[in-house]
C-alpha cells in the first residue's frame, strides 16, 4: 500500500521560509508526473506545482520566483522550498504523486504566514 506522508509546515512571519516534505512508502515501481496544490479557506483547491519524471516544473504565477519544487528520487521524496512568504501563502498544502498510474494524495499540512 502506498503511501504519501507531508511534513514541514508551520507558522512563519511574512518574508520567511519553509521547506514542505512529501515522502512515498509502500511497493513503488514507477513515478510519474507529481506537485503540491493548496487550499486556503473558504477556497477552492489551487494547483501550486507541478514536476515531471524528468524534473521539468511549472508554478502558479503568484509563486514563480518564490517557491522552488524538487525531487529526491532515492527517497521518493518531494520537497517544496518555499521563499519571501506572504499571508496570501496561508493554506493547507498537499502533495499528490502519479505512482504507478494511480493518484496519491498526502494528508496536507498547514502553512500560516503571519506576524
Amino acid at each position: 500500500q502506498v503511501q504519501l506522508v507531508e511534513s514541514g509546515g508551520g507558522l512563519v512571519q511574512p518574508g520567511g521560509s519553509l521547506r514542505l516534505s512529501c515522502a512515498a512508502s509502500g511497493m513503488i515501481f514507477s513515478i510519474y508526473e507529481m506537485g503540491w496544490h493548496r487550499q486556503a479557506p473558504g477556497k477552492q483547491r489551487e494547483l501550486v506545482a507541478t514536476m515531471t519524471s524528468g524534473g521539468s516544473t511549472n508554478y502558479v504565477d503568484s509563486v514563480k520566483g518564490r517557491f522552488t519544487a524538487s525531487r529526491d528520487n532515492a527517497k521518493n521524496t518531494l520537497y517544496l522550498q518555499m521563499n519571501s512568504l506572504k499571508p496570501e501563502d496561508t493554506a493547507v498544502y498537499y502533495c499528490w504523486m502519479n505512482i504507478d498510474s494511480y493518484e496519491y494524495w498526502g494528508q496536507g499540512t498547514q502553512v500560516t504566514v503571519s506576524s
